[in-house]
């Protein structure tokens, strides 16, 4: 399994397929393994590079708090250990906080930016969101912890899908990374105090913003206000989606992220990642 050591942290990185190089960053607590549905489709066309950030999956776990900025510098120190020059960024959830972060410090690498069910910060209203949804944290069982995110990530349709539910369930209470509570905490903590608005008019480079239409994590109008203050930015919402809709959704949501990309004049088979 290769790991780098990126910013003086572990991480844990696959690359998959050949072509244009595309950065994919997770959100919070999930690892690589959350890509699972987009990998194959993405590297017939480009090369795909998934990783696991800091605190979770097999990457290096902290001790001490740190920001999104902090999980930015680690995904471009990848990006500097692999050779790549420039590349396609997409980012989920608190992925997308770290791709803001990325694409604000280093504009001149990232030739396309995909930012998919995140936001641009929430000020105070935020970091108490963070701060209430967290409190429970340490006092709850690994499992309560994920049928609490399988709540909030999964649609109300899906859970009429009793089957699918107990799928997905299982795959997440078996996983053989589990990630530590305090290590969520961690990560839940630097998305409460995560803030770009500001600074997101300076971005030239092509933009696409993808929401869900029924996300309860990070709801819709956070979607159109993102794309509101990036100029030019184009804006996707998946109807009746939740924010899991890679997963959920995966064919729709990977067509948007291509037909993107596409459009954008990236994904030309065989071109040699610089």
């Amino acid at each position: 399994m290769p790991f780098t050591e990126a910013c003086d942290k572990r991480l844990h990185y696959e690359v998959h397929g050949e072509g244009e190089p595309l950065l994919l960053v997770m959100g919070l607590g999930a690892d690589s393994l959350a890509w699972a549905l987009q990998i194959q489709p993405f590297a017939e066309r480009y090369q795909a590079i998934v990783f696991d950030n800091r605190d979770v999956g097999r990457s290096e776990q902290v001790e001490d708090d740190y920001e999104i900025s902090d999980m930015a510098d680690d995904t471009l120190g990848l990006a500097d250990e692999l050779g790549l020059d420039s590349f396609h960024l997409v980012g989920l959830s608190m992925g997308g906080a770290i791709a803001q972060e990325l694409a604000l410090a280093a504009p001149e690498r990232v030739r396309t930016l995909t930012l998919c069910v995140t936001w641009g910060g929430d000020g105070r209203w935020g970091r108490e969101q963070a701060r209430v949804r967290t409190a429970s944290v340490p006092h709850v069982s690994y499992e309560d912890r994920v049928d609490n995110l399988l709540v909030l990530t999964l649609s109300q349709e899906l859970y009429e899908n009793a089957e699918a539910v107990d799928y997905m369930r299982n795959v997440m209470l078996q996983h053989p990374y589990p990630q530590p509570a305090e290590a969520f905490l961690r990560q839940a903590s630097a998305c409460g105090r995560h803030e770009t608005c500001d600074r997101l008019p300076s971005l030239s480079m092509p933009v696409h913003v993808i929401g869900a239409e029924h996300d309860l994590l990070v709801p819709v109008w956070k979607s159109t206000e993102l794309a509101e203050l990036v100029p030019g930015a184009k804006l996707t919402v998946i109807e009746r989606a939740a924010h899991g809709a890679n997963l959920e959704r995966a064919e729709e949501f990977n067509r948007a992220v291509l037909d993107f990309l596409a459009s954008a004049g990236g994904g030309l088979s065989g071109t040699t990642p610089t």
